[in-house]
């Protein structure tokens, strides 16, 4: 349903609210037919706002957007897509690893998608979204920081 409404719909999302309702009704979903999700997903976002600097709010199209300081971390939809925005190079790096996707929009760009599925993809979420963290605390890109998970 989402790759679908976002490749044939995505244009309604300019229209105020109608972004939100959508991902209202993918937790809504969620919530109905795979709670252990939602719970692994709240787990993420305990676990990140409680990084010095990080505050939580309402992504501009649906989710849960993590800010340093007012500039976006990355962001975990409520199907369970986590969107972080890297380097090209950074981009590639993950990407021999396997286990990221292109963004489901911006393909030619250095925006990533990980897919939570289960417990055993938090510890990879987590050390994305701290890789962009530390990145930001930084300045630059964390080139050094490798993901283990």
């Amino acid at each position: 349903m989402f790759a679908f409404t976002v490749k044939w719909l995505g244009f309604l999302k300019g229209i105020p609210g109608l972004a939100l309702f959508f991902d209202a009704l993918l937790k809504l979903q969620l919530f109905l037919l795979r709670p252990q999700l939602l719970s692994m997903l709240d787990e993420i976002e305990l676990e990140v706002t409680s990084w010095e600097g990080i505050s939580a709010r309402t992504h501009k199209y649906g989710g849960l957007q993590f800010d340093y300081l007012d500039k976006e971390i990355g962001h975990l939809h409520s199907n369970g897509l986590l969107d972080i925005l890297f380097s090209f190079k950074i981009k590639e790096q993950l990407r021999e690893e396997g286990r990221i996707q292109d963004h489901h929009v911006f393909v030619n760009t250095g925006w990533i998608t990980f897919g939570i599925r289960s417990k055993q993809d938090i510890p990879y979420a987590l050390c994305l979204l701290k890789r962009s963290y530390l990145q930001k605390i930084n300045g630059r890109p964390a080139q050094g920081y490798r993901s283990d998970h």
